[in-house]
């Protein structure tokens, strides 16, 4: 199997640790604020990475200079901001229009990497993207269709998406991918706690009665191990073989598998259209798949 075919399995492996955990973190920031809950998330998840490193990986260490500490910081950054716009986006709009708009970052990072990375725009991701954007506007929106706060802040957080899988196919390449997550991690960890300092309650983590609720405790222990710290270094490590395009196309089927799993675990039900939706998602994505990976970038519009 090519190397490209591979990643982007692996690729979407990582999303449906994302869309999978969905109901976990929602049920679990109900009892834990959202932003303290994802500084201990992100947190706990560079420890166990750091940990893992240091026992099983330890030369892995040695390649933490000053370039890879600064692609860290950013794309630390760029994650964070993408979860804080979301967060504060919900307060003001419905969860169905933010998941679309939120979702609309396949679209925007296509154009992101002509720009930044040199990658040339190809008629088979971008229709891809099309045809996925009209399936994520079948799953998520409702008859609402007016524009508030809410929705821009969520705009905001898709554009941040989109900046953070483009920033990882510029940096993945030139990072091992180890180290690369373990920063990002860290960072996005330390920007959330800083955000619920300034926003939340943080004692909350040392109240017993919330870090060992039952749907606290499990969510982050499940989304700091596997849809954080294995999630990250496998998007660092595969990210390097395919584009941002199709990486950015594959994460838009979180929301799928996202409704996938509230079907199976909480009851949910979709209606006709949006199984419709989830179809056009995915066969977005497979439309893009059949294109072949030629969406490569033009050497002379690299960064340096």
């Amino acid at each position: 199997m090519k190397k490209s075919y591979m990643a982007d399995l692996i690729l979407l492996g990582v999303t449906f640790s994302w869309g999978a955990t969905f109901v976990l973190v929602k049920e679990a920031i109900q009892t834990m604020p959202p932003f303290t809950f994802l500084a201990v998330r992100f947190l706990f998840a560079a420890l166990l990475l750091f940990l893992f490193m240091f026992f099983f990986a330890r030369d892995t260490l040695r390649g933490l200079d000053r370039r890879i500490w600064i692609g860290g910081v950013i794309l630390g950054f760029w994650l964070f901001a993408g979860y804080a716009f979301q967060t504060f986006g919900l307060q003001f709009t419905t969860s169905s229009k933010a998941g679309f708009i939120t979702g609309l970052s396949v679209v925007f990072v296509p154009f992101l990497s002509l720009w930044m990375l040199g990658h040339t725009l190809k008629r088979n991701a971008l229709l891809g993207a099309g045809i996925a954007t009209v399936g994520l506007a079948m799953l998520s929106l409702t008859s609402e269709l007016s524009v508030n706060i809410g929705d821009l802040l969520v705009f905001l957080c898709a554009l941040s998406y989109a900046l953070h899988i483009t920033l990882v196919g510029k940096y993945a390449p030139r990072f091992q991918a180890f180290p690369l997550a373990l920063l990002q991690i860290f960072f996005c960890g330390v920007f959330n706690l800083g955000g619920a300092l300034v926003f939340e309650d943080v004692s909350v983590v040392f109240a017993p009665d919330v870090l060992f609720d039952p749907w606290v405790f499990s969510a982050l222990l499940i989304c700091s191990v596997f849809a954080t710290a294995v999630a990250f270094v496998a998007q660092n490590q595969f990210q390097k073989f395919t584009s941002p395009a199709r990486t950015a196309l594959i994460f838009a089927t979180e929301p799928v598998f996202a409704a996938a799993t509230g079907y199976f675990w909480a009851g949910d039900r979709l209606t006709i259209l949006q199984v419709s939706g989830c179809l056009l998602i995915l066969g977005g994505m497979l439309f893009a798949e059949l294109g072949g990976q030629d969406d490569k970038p033009d050497p002379e519009l690299l960064p340096t």
